[in-house]
């Protein structure tokens, strides 16, 4: 058998750290007839654990055969399909395709599964040769759809006994480890804080308004901002409600602009309350939640790299994470400072001080979690703009302008339903957080950062 001949089997096989946790390799032959898909998707030809690899796509690169030569010989080009982190070949990222040399290493993600590249010697083998002790090796063609990667045996380690003791800095990165301890530092305070109704009103307000923020927003933009920075921007806008700015912006929107309601509103008409929203609420609010984002901005420009890119506004996402920020604080002070006090009092001069406390905790909770489809909607949304104009400035006027404009639109089409119709209320709802979502959905393809983001997906594709 020649040399050249010998080619025509070629294998990639596992090498990083979990193949040596697992007792064995794990080899996959490549079949020169077809593409062979790599990925977590059950339809690939090489399947990968989705447990075990989370920073692998569903359909993350492909090994496809290429002909160069008269008499057969095989050759391996390597694609990536996209893939959320990247395809490194030999430590650096591939960019198109390339084809592949006996030897080569290729690695899913930056921090991903590795595997080796090679040419079986022995032409004629027609199944990879087994280990001495039977090992859960499984060919691509043998049964595609089974699960890649077992433990051999039956046999279980120490760790897996005790995983607590290997899951080292994933324990913190990729699991809930820090939710969790906050959470229960919360519902610690929220007990010791029984006495205090009004202690207790703003670590409920403010432990539901970060969860919110943390499991509806940070994860789903999947990109990493420290946590000062957005603490930062919803503090922001709290002294923003508290300085001499509000007071301006009520005399321009309110004022001078026909932002104003009337003291009789069961004459108004749905039209004129519809533009009455869109100047008093609309621009003015939205206008004010930007101004954080706005000085990250002007601040990280200032900034030597890497703190610039850290704090400042640089992309899309950027601009999301920090415009919702800015909406949890304004929503935190708009509901404990003003809504559940009014209630508070109201109910609690007619039916005593007991139900007041009540009737403040049952507005409470309603007015934070509705600033998922409500401020932290058109915040983010904005906050799309204001980044996409970072990233394309000779047209930033006509991005900010739209964005603006469709921002103000859905917050006074929102206020204005929450008076006229409760049905209409969740319609225009589930339409602001749908712009929400579609507009991260399209700030993480735009991501110059893509390949550093961490990749949460709950209807992927590849």
């Amino acid at each position: 058998m020649t040399g050249k001949n010998a080619r025509q089997n070629a294998l990639v096989r596992l090498v990083s750290a979990n193949a040596a946790v697992l007792g064995s390799d794990f080899l996959y032959p490549l079949l020169p007839t077809q593409d062979m898909v790599i990925g977590r998707d059950p339809s690939c030809e090489i399947i990968l654990d989705a447990m075990m690899y989370r920073m692998v796509s569903r359909r993350h690169a492909i090994f496809r055969p290429l002909s160069t030569s008269p008499d057969g010989i095989i050759n391996w080009v390597l694609y990536d399909l996209n893939s959320a982190n990247g395809t490194y070949l030999n430590g650096q990222r591939l960019q198109g395709s390339q084809e592949l040399q006996s030897g080569d290493r290729i690695r899913l993600g930056h921090d991903g599964p590795e595997f080796l590249f090679e040419y079986e010697e022995n032409a004629s083998a027609t199944a990879i040769k087994q280990l001495s002790n039977p090992t859960p090796l499984q060919s691509a063609t043998s049964n595609p759809n089974a699960n890649s990667h077992l433990s051999s045996g039956d046999s279980v380690s120490f760790t897996q006994l005790f995983p607590i003791l290997s899951t080292g800095k994933d324990l913190t990165t990729k699991a809930y480890l820090i939710p969790g301890i906050i959470t229960v530092v919360f519902v610690v305070l929220m007990f010791a804080t029984l006495d205090n109704p009004q202690l207790n009103q703003v670590l409920v307000a403010t432990f539901i308004a970060f969860s919110a923020y943390y499991f509806f927003i940070y994860l789903l933009c999947g990109k990493h901002k420290p946590w000062w920075v957005l603490v930062g921007s919803g503090l922001a806008t709290m002294l923003i409600l508290f300085s001499p700015i509000l007071d301006l912006f009520i005399f321009i929107f309110r004022d001078i602009l026909p932002g104003d309601l009337p003291a009789n509103q069961d004459t108004i008409t749905f039209r004129e309350l519809l533009v009455r929203m869109f100047f008093g609420a609309g621009l003015m609010e939205e206008l004010l939640k930007a101004l954080p984002i706005m000085g990250a901005f002007l601040i990280g420009k200032i900034l030597p790299s890497p703190w610039r890119e850290r704090v400042g506004v640089w992309e899309p996402l950027d601009g999301i994470l920090l415009g919702t920020a800015s909406a949890v604080g304004f929503t935190l002070l708009e509901t404990l400072g003003q809504y559940v006090p009014a209630i508070t009092q109201n109910v609690a001069q007619q039916a005593g001080e007991g139900a007041g406390l009540l009737a403040g905790f049952q507005l409470l909770i309603p007015r934070i979690l509705g600033s998922l489809p409500g401020h932290m909607a058109y915040s983010g949304y904005l906050g799309y703009f204001v980044g996409l104009a970072v990233l394309k400035p000779r047209r930033t006027w006509q991005i900010l302008l739209v964005g603006y404009l469709t921002a103000s639109s859905l917050h006074a089409l929102w206020n204005a339903a929450g008076i006229i119709n409760g049905l209409l209320l969740i319609i225009v709802g589930v339409i602001a957080y749908a712009f929400l979502m579609a507009a991260i959905l399209k700030a993480r393809a735009l991501s110059p950062t893509r390949s550093q983001n961490f990749a949460t997906r709950f209807f992927q594709s590849k």
